[in-house]
């Protein structure tokens, strides 16, 4: 049986909320009523587009063991078990903040413009070998991600390794001052979402808020020592009296990457901290995965936890649907090979991903294949940013669609052997890129969220399941 997380009684304490219906225990809490487990609360949150409360009756029927509501909704039994509070997502907020006090666990904090969600769960394997770890699931970062994940924190664990976003100046601010890290770590500062900001300093700026919720004078703030704005930040978190550990490949850094060969199959990486080397691999693939494993063992150095241990625990964590897992797809005898990067994109991570896609040799007479959506949230500098990955697209790529007016900019100074083709939405284009898509083919897609290119990831993996597909002369033409 699954160990409660918590009592209806702990949670009318921590929310000042009113039992209706029976008592319960919980062991888990959900926003998604399509996501229930047996024994949940269903946090009835209400949006723009739906409101939760018009999925109680749903959840309770999939097993949820109660629902936190603000109102009573229609058509429930009169002993439904429900937590009434004036605010749902004030009252997960409350839970959260509960979590947190009764928690003895060592919580560390991630934020960054790129790489949060990687460094998270190279973390979380790290700290396994030396206890009970709980980790936001996914990419639960937000003003409603960050307290769910806090709140689904066991009262038993002994580290929690939590994960920070934001757009917006002010976010991380109240974030961590809810998740009160002893540790916080920023893996870098980029262009990423700079249509919100000012310039870069003010996402430093931003970014810098997490240490305003460590501990004063007993935190520590790790820190990318090759990041333009490390002095920035290391500014903030010293007012705060943190102990700042470095990491990166200047000769200041705490945690110095001497080198690292990077591969199709993964990473052998060196590393010196305090005068001795270490050697260790990685299977995630490409240069951001084997920096941002350094930052992660400059987190357990910091905490003064076995290096060598960690090093082993981090070796298997690979990328995940659509933030650039590789999946081998059935097609013919040499078959295709995607990269779904299709989550999310910045410049930084955008180039992140054409050097994985540059390094990875397709099969056959099989190309190179770039799928390309606009990065957005860039305001002003939108346009240049788009034109600046030319060169760097064109090192990369046989081949090259775009998605998105932006990338269309882009597009049209490519020399015409690499444009594929141009669509304005994914859906335009989907069916001209299967047509085109060729054995041995390695197939990059990326772009923003907004810019939806799933349904070319989707179409993509679909073709295994296809009797009718049958390879493109164009695939082996010269």
């Amino acid at each position: 049986m699954t160990a409660s997380l918590w009592t209806s009684d702990e949670l009318v304490k921590a929310t000042r909320g009113t039992l209706h219906g029976p008592a319960f225990e919980i062991t888990d809490l959900v926003i998604d009523s399509r996501k229930v487990t047996p024994g949940c609360l269903f946090v009835a949150l209400p949006g723009e587009r739906v409101d939760g409360h018009d999925y109680v009756g749903t959840a309770l029927q999939s097993g949820a063991a109660a629902a936190l509501v603000s109102r009573v909704p229609n058509g429930l039994n009169g002993d439904a078990p429900l937590l009434l509070v004036e605010d749902v997502l004030a009252g997960l907020w409350d839970i959260a903040k509960a979590a947190r006090a009764r928690s003895s666990a060592t919580v560390l904090a991630v934020t960054g413009s790129v790489g949060k969600t990687g460094t998270k769960d190279s973390l979380a394997a790290a700290l396994s070998v030396f206890g009970s770890v709980h980790a936001s699931a996914g990419n639960l970062n937000n003003h409603i991600g960050a307290p769910l994940s806090l709140s689904r924190l066991p009262r038993d664990a002994e580290y929690a390794v939590l994960e920070l976003g934001m757009n917006h100046i002010g976010e991380i601010s109240d974030l961590t001052r809810l998740v009160r890290p002893d540790l916080a770590i920023i893996t870098n500062v980029e262009e990423t979402h700079i249509g919100h900001f000012r310039d870069l300093e003010q996402i430093a700026e931003a970014k810098s808020e997490i240490f305003e919720g460590l501990e004063k004078d007993n935190g520590l703030a790790v820190l990318n020592r090759d990041n333009a704005h490390f002095y920035f930040c290391a500014d903030k978190a010293e007012a705060t009296g943190a102990r700042i550990v470095s990491f990166g490949r200047s000769e200041d850094a705490d945690v110095r990457l001497i080198g690292a060969e990077c591969g199709s199959d993964g990473s052998n990486i060196v590393v010196r901290v305090d005068g001795r080397q270490l050697v260790y691999r990685i299977d995630g693939i490409g240069m951001h995965w084997a920096f941002n494993s350094v930052g992660v063992l400059a987190c357990i150095h910091a905490l003064g936890l076995d290096l060598n241990k960690a090093s082993r625990a981090i070796r298997d964590v690979t990328a995940k649907a659509g933030r650039g897992r590789q999946e081998e797809i059935a097609f013919g005898e040499d078959g295709l090979l995607l990269i779904d990067e299709s989550y999310n994109a910045s410049p930084a991570s955008v180039t992140a991903a054409l050097e994985v896609l540059s390094m990875t040799k397709p099969k056959g007479q099989g190309r190179r294949i770039a799928i390309l959506g606009d990065m957005l949230e860039l305001g002003e500098r939108s346009d240049f940013l788009h034109l600046d990955l030319l060169a760097k697209v064109c090192a990369s790529a046989d081949l090259v669609f775009t998605v998105g007016p932006m990338m269309d900019r882009m597009g049209r100074n490519l020399p015409p052997m690499l444009s594929g083709g141009h669509g304005a939405t994914a859906d335009e284009i989907v069916s001209q890129v299967i047509d085109t898509l060729g054995e041995g083919d390695v197939v990059l897609v990326k772009g923003s969220l907004g810019m939806a290119m799933a349904p070319i990831v989707g179409a993509i993996r679909d073709i295994a399941n296809s009797n009718q597909m049958t390879p493109p002369s164009a695939a082996y033409g010269g």
